[in-house]
């Protein structure tokens, strides 16, 4: 309860420096681009690495945005 954001402060507002929090904290890879992170892994595990090239390139991609290096 008490800790709510404004819908600006969760979406980053102004400008949120990619690969950090709306808090400033540092992203974690874990935590970054869970869409696309999930679409992958389902991919991987119903139809081997090798069916889902496109899938896997988008989510490094999405990392790549977010400011990590692959």
């Amino acid at each position: 309860m008490g800790g709510a954001k404004s819908k600006e402060s969760i979406d980053g507002g102004e400008a949120m420096k990619a690969g950090s929090t709306p808090e400033g904290k540092p992203l974690k890879p874990c935590c970054a681009c869970p869409e696309t992170r999930r679409a992958r892994d389902e991919c991987i595990v119903q139809n081997g690495e090798e069916a889902c090239t496109e899938l896997i390139q988008a989510h490094k991609e999405c990392m790549k945005k977010m400011g990590f290096n692959l």
